[in-house]
């Protein structure tokens, strides 16, 4: 007889994008199952911590993962240097599929196996629910990528202003920093030619993993020009403003505040990024230095890139 799979259930603590009624119902079969699994109470929180569980995981053979879409699920265990084998892994989707499929999923694989005793659904779900709050409040909000996609164009590297990429020895971009990122910004994902980069806990499908990378959909619905928004036109048009005496001098400060945030506000909207990543960002001098210092990584890593043999 062959070995159960390892079985990995993520609970979505931090942000609960999955479906309460799909994560209870999923939780509770696995528990009267008596297969064994770990719960965790956030998987991109464990891929962000680069969490040794997930390369344990990845490293065990056959492995079935109940968590969101799974080409985001891919991209987070990529991220941890952890990659899953297509072959070996079965993927529960608890963000699309009906709570009733996969429980019927779930008896096969229990399916003519020992198992061991219950567990008690109530104490695990409530330890899940209970989980300690991310540091600073952070959700897990961060981009995966989906390397069969990428194809290391370093847009992403050149356009975040807030260092969350990276290049390893490889040449190879990645989620270096992801604790860097803005929650709820997916302006890197609308600005990557092979919408290679995934959010997770974004809502639409187009940018969580939920469709398929490459169709015609994806690029029609998510592309939007952001490349005038850091380190473009509206930072130059934000500066020639602020530069004209009006401003200073026939505008109350707090009017010329407002104003520049109503131009903010549509752009974001544009975008579909939250208005207080704009709010929040820094002086445009200082904007200026991070443009020309992203951009300065990206040419050098196309540089690398192109020399390696």
């Amino acid at each position: 007889m062959n070995n159960p799979p390892r079985i990995l259930y993520c609970h979505c603590a931090n942000a609960r994008v999955l479906p309460a009624q799909t994560r209870a119902a999923v939780l509770r079969k696995l528990c009267d199952a008596g297969l064994p699994f770990d719960a965790v109470p956030d998987l991109c929180a464990l891929s962000a911590r680069r969490d040794p569980l997930l390369q344990e995981f990845a490293a065990s053979g056959s492995v079935v993962v109940a968590a969101c879409h799974p080409r985001a699920v891919s991209g987070l265990f990529a991220a941890a240097a952890a990659s899953l084998s297509p072959g070996t892994t079965k993927f529960l989707d608890l963000r699309s599929e009906s709570p009733q499929s996969i429980c019927t999923a779930l008896c096969e694989i229990s399916k003519g196996r020992k198992c061991s005793p219950p567990r008690d659904f109530q104490t695990l779900f409530d330890q899940l629910e209970s989980a300690p709050a991310l540091p600073d409040a952070w959700n897990a909000w961060a981009p995966v990528i989906d390397y069969d996609f990428c194809t290391g164009c370093m847009q992403c590297l050149s356009f975040c202003l807030f260092g969350v990429y990276g290049v390893n020895t490889d040449s190879r971009i990645e989620a270096r920093n992801p604790e860097q990122c803005k929650t709820n910004c997916p302006a890197c994902a609308r600005v990557c030619p092979e919408a290679a980069i995934i959010f997770p806990k974004h809502g639409a499908d187009e940018i969580n993993g939920g469709m398929a990378a490459g169709s015609d959909r994806p690029r029609e619905t998510m592309k939007v020009d952001l490349s005038t928004l850091f380190g473009g036109d509206l930072y130059a048009r934000l500066r020639e403003r602020n530069s004209q005496p009006r401003f200073s001098k026939e505008r109350d400060p707090d009017q010329a505040l407002q104003e520049r945030r109503r131009h903010l506000a549509a752009f974001a909207q544009a975008g579909g990024i939250p208005p207080e990543v704009f709010n929040n960002l820094p002086s445009p001098d200082e904007i200026a230095r991070r443009v020309t210092e992203a951009k300065a990584k990206a040419r050098a890593a196309l540089e690398q890139k192109s020399a390696r043999p």
